[in-house]
């Protein structure tokens, strides 16, 4: 087995997202075929989905929830339901790394699954180690997850801003 190619963006900064989709757009424009799966990503103002379309057929998006709220506001039996939504995404995303479906492979917020108990960090170790040298993978998300990073070629952690006070300016 070659040498995998694995980065996280965690913190709790912004910009981890775009970072990953920043990589993505690069490695399309290349001439690389790109997927991005989100998990438990609110829904924006505007139509993210309708713009990713234009991107087809070289960049792909995937969202697996159902439910238009915010998973912290479902009700308990929407949880559930959510949560194997949510697995039916891990799936696909094990499925399309077995048959390198593409070359650049985005994991959207599915760090912040494990805080939800919805996947643990063996479960995304074991994701990470079917990673082949073929298969860019990137994990976004606020949790940090550092029982991953000894598995993995570059963690780039975003902070918060320091906002100095007003009499520090």
């Amino acid at each position: 087995m070659g040498k995998r190619n694995v980065h996280i963006f965690c913190g709790a900064g912004m910009g981890k997202t775009s970072a990953a989709l920043g990589k993505g757009l690069r490695e399309a424009g290349a001439g690389k075929s790109v997927i991005v799966i989100q998990f438990l990503k609110e829904k924006q103002a505007g139509n993210v989905e309708e713009f990713f379309k234009r991107l087809e057929p070289e960049i792909r998006l995937f969202r697996f929830e159902k439910f238009p709220e915010n998973y912290e506001s479902l009700t308990d039996r929407e949880k559930e339901e959510e949560n194997l939504n949510i697995k039916n995404g891990l799936n696909f995303a094990r499925k399309v790394m077995m048959t390198e479906e593409c070359d650049v492979l985005i994991l959207d917020e599915i760090l912040g699954l494990t805080d939800r108990e919805i996947v643990t960090i063996e479960d995304l170790r074991r994701l990470i180690d079917m990673a082949s040298e073929n298969i860019e993978l990137y994990l976004t998300g606020n949790c940090r997850c550092e029982e991953l990073w000894p598995y993995v070629n570059e963690v780039t952690e975003l902070m918060t801003p320091y906002r100095a006070a007003p009499e520090e300016r």
